[in-house]
């Protein structure tokens, strides 16, 4: 019998221990987009237990549990879609790393939804349907279950495009499309959708066109003036004292609801003293900060990155305490329905719900959020402190201008229209120069079509791709609720 050559065992040996660390390193590298999904999944069973526990003595406490699993798989679709909003200028600008920004995201969302989320939700998602036409109980908790599940799925569709969307124009298309299954087409309060309609072009042309005019205003009185440093301390403490007025008006209106009750008139009156007493402050520190510098661009840019900063964390803390009480509106309804055998067109937000949905922010921020805030801050068009500062301000004067005149808009449609405002100005205005430099020298000529496409600053990809996800959020929601309201209402009962 024929015996091996010495050590050829050894050989063999090493070759099956490096067939078996390959096997190893292909199976992490698989598994490792799973462990997001798993991680988030793991939260959504941790939220159908917490609603076991306060739920698991009522004869129907399976709706419960199943309604507060597709809350909590709703409120990681928010964190990944909505946040981006807010974070990604700040992100594309520099002025924060991607884990800088998810951290004061989670902690700013978190704390707007359980410190300042309103005590009260409209069920019926401000009055797109009618409750009399859903006056049985049964029907009522599929409707807000269907509107729940479909505006999850959309949102979870969008984020995966890469395509940031409303959450709340996806909760509204829900409801619409559970209550036309339920009733009918003459259910929907059509005057509603139509001011909801027009908010699709209110939003992001009203952001873009603020954003654009502090854009220009800034390099009018600062970046194209020959002592730029000297400019600069005249004009950004202005300019940090309008934004802290702002945002003072905008988080007394709007993000303080359930602590104190504000009017338009005092919101005023707090964002104007805010903003005096900031800019007394900030003056003396602006000029500190610019002593030596060089009289550059990059050197103004670098006096935006602490006020782009706070007001990306200012308009967190007010989505959180906005947008996440709209999230979880269908699952308060469904847990009030349940437990009281009725419904009312305004109910209470049970604590645990809200801690669902403030969890359920943070866990879709960290595990899923930066594609979004990549594809907002750096991938629509480039940008830098001064052009993320004027898509911040904007986002706050737009949603404080809207309420005064009773208009609804998207805070979501509001941020991305202030990015492609600000990109389409910068294109705008580089098309001026470019004219009037050869104006000047004599060299006035044709640019090749090729040449201009070269020279746009906005993606047109992805600005028709986020426009496309605008237009049908609603229609593509009420689709999908419709549907599944008809799987709840044959297949469950």
């Amino acid at each position: 019998m024929a015996t091996e050559p010495q050590g050829s065992q050894w050989k063999t040996l090493d070759k099956d221990l490096n067939r078996i660390s390959q096997v190893e390193l292909a199976a992490t590298y698989v598994a490792r987009p799973l462990v997001g999904p798993g991680i988030a999944l793991a939260f959504i069973v941790v939220a159908g237990a917490v609603a076991a526990v306060f739920f698991g003595h009522q004869p129907s406490s399976f709706v419960v549990i199943a309604a507060a699993a597709f809350g909590a798989y709703m409120a990681v679709n928010i964190g990944a879609n909505d946040v981006a909003n807010n974070m990604g200028p700040a992100v594309g600008a520099n002025a924060l790393t991607m884990g800088g920004a998810i951290v004061i995201a989670a902690l700013c969302e978190s704390a707007g939804a359980l410190l300042a989320g309103g005590d009260v939700v409209s069920t019926i998602s401000k009055g797109i349907i009618d409750p009399a036409s859903v006056a049985d109980t049964r029907i009522f908790i599929w409707a807000m279950m269907a509107a729940l599940i479909s505006s999850a799925l959309w949102v979870n569709l969008a984020t995966w495009v890469g395509a940031p969307v409303s959450t709340t124009h996806s909760v509204v298309g829900g409801v619409m499309g559970a209550g036309i299954a339920a009733a009918g087409f003459g259910v929907v309060n059509w005057s509603s959708m139509s001011m909801i309609a027009a908010s699709w072009v209110i939003s992001p042309v009203l952001g873009g066109a603020v954003a654009a005019m502090f854009l220009a205003f800034i390099k009018a009185r600062i970046i194209y003036q020959d002592d730029k440093i000297a400019a600069a301390r005249t004009w950004v403490p202005v300019l940090v004292g309008v934004m802290a007025g702002v945002f003072a008006a905008y988080l007394a209106l709007k993000g303080l609801k359930k602590i104190v009750s504000i009017d338009m008139p005092m919101a005023l009156i707090i964002g104007l003293v805010v903003g005096l007493v900031t800019y007394v402050i900030s003056a003396p520190l602006i000029r500190q900060k610019s002593e030596g510098m060089e009289n550059r661009n990059r050197s103004v840019k670098t006096l935006f990155g602490l006020p782009l900063v706070l007001s990306a964390a200012l308009l967190s803390f007010a989505h959180g305490a906005n947008d996440v009480a709209n999230a979880v509106g269908p699952l308060a309804a469904i847990v009030h329905a349940t437990e009281f055998g009725g419904f009312d067109d305004k109910v209470s937000i049970p604590t645990w719900v809200m801690i669902i949905g403030a969890f359920g922010i943070s866990f879709g921020l960290f595990l899923f959020g930066p594609k979004l805030i990549r594809m907002v801050g750096s991938q629509i068009t480039k940008l830098n402190p001064m052009r993320a500062y004027c898509v911040a301000l904007s986002a706050a004067i737009t949603v404080i201008v809207a309420s005064w005149l009773g208009l609804p808009v998207s805070s979501t449609h509001i941020a991305v229209g202030g990015v492609f405002g600000v990109g389409f100005y910068r294109e705008w205005h580089m098309e001026r120069r470019l004219r009037r430099i050869g104006a000047k020298t004599g060299e006035v000529k044709r640019i090749a079509k090729e040449e201009r496409r070269r020279r746009k600053l906005v993606r047109r990809s992805h600005f028709m791709t986020i426009v496309a996800a605008w237009v049908i959020t609603v229609p593509a929601a009420a689709l999908l609720s419709g549907i599944v309201f008809w799987a709840l209402n044959s297949f469950v009962n």
